[in-house]
């Protein structure tokens, strides 16, 4: 009889299934709550009836920060701070963890070490600022992927996986007469593609999310990313929606009937996720696999 079969097998995947799905429900939770907040009405938000689905169904919020144009802007900006900014992340981990996965490189060590270094110390705020500033790249979309060309965690995460491939695949194709690049393109980056996949969600995730450097970087209105435009529509739109309730007792009550700064808060959050979400589940496959070739083998 197959172990499986036993009634403390059955009793203990039955656990295990409970558990699961308990850690699912808890995961989807805030956002399905999210979502019923972001349609549903003041009315209900205020007396707190949303909790699964949205009540008094109303697409008021959405609209409100989308109606003046601001906000596609702000998403294309953001779509191009992505994909150049992954793109160029994704090249330059390339770059810099294949050679250094080679232990006949010379000078391997030390610039391991050097690389090492930069995840332990930084060189602060004001001096990126002044940097940034002297080199002239101040509201530029450069002045954020300069600086983060290289995640250093991520370095090592490639490099690992590259030093668990089989040193026979290259030895066959020089044997053949391939040089490096040919190497790389033909063989190397084929056998790659789950830790590529993973990298490129890592750092898509991370632009995608970027405040703080664009707050600092990017003075002009028309360039800024999605969390930066976000973040003022909501505090301009709740700050409307109070005046206008306290100076207009008729379209502001009606106004606040339909909207309200939770119900625009929660809009917000979900035009900001539903992008990765969409492409999450493309990469989801090797997600997993990348992760951990790349980081508990050697």
């Amino acid at each position: 009889m197959s172990g499986h079969s036993s009634p403390a097998s059955r009793l203990l995947y039955s656990l295990l299934y409970v558990i699961l799905a308990s850690l699912a429900v808890m995961t989807l939770f805030p956002f399905v709550n999210v979502l019923a907040t972001s349609l549903s009405g003041s009315r209900a938000i205020s007396s707190g009836e949303v909790f699964l689905w949205p009540k008094d169904v109303t697409f008021a919020s959405f609209s409100n920060l989308i109606q003046d144009g601001q906000l596609l802007v702000a998403m294309k900006n953001t779509v191009v701070i992505t994909v150049v900014g992954t793109a160029l992340n994704i090249a330059m981990t390339i770059i810099a963890a294949y050679p250094l996965s080679r232990k006949r490189l010379k000078g391997r060590s030390a610039f391991l070490m050097i690389i090492t270094f930069t995840m332990l110390f930084g060189g602060g705020l004001i001096p990126n600022y002044i940097l940034i500033k002297t080199l002239g790249i101040m509201n530029t979309y450069w002045a954020l992927w300069l600086p983060g060309l290289l995640s250093t965690y991520n370095f090592f995460v490639m490099k690992t996986f590259f030093e668990n491939l089989p040193a026979e695949l290259e030895e066959s194709a020089s044997i053949d007469g391939a040089n490096d690049l040919v190497i790389i393109w033909r063989i190397i980056l084929p056998l790659s593609l789950p830790i590529i996949a993973a990298l490129t969600l890592f750092y898509a995730v991370g632009w995608w999310n970027s405040y703080m450097n664009v707050l600092m970087y990017i003075t002009s209105s028309g360039k800024q990313s999605l969390m930066v435009k976000l973040l003022q529509m909501i505090d301009t739109t709740s700050q409307s929606l109070l005046n206008a309730g306290a100076t207009n007792g008729g379209e502001g009550a009606v106004m606040q009937t339909l909207v309200s700064p939770e119900g625009i808060r929660a809009a917000a959050i979900m035009i900001s996720v539903t992008p990765i979400l969409c492409v999450y589940p493309f990469l989801q496959k090797y997600f997993v696999k990348g992760v951990l070739i790349g980081s508990l083998k050697g």
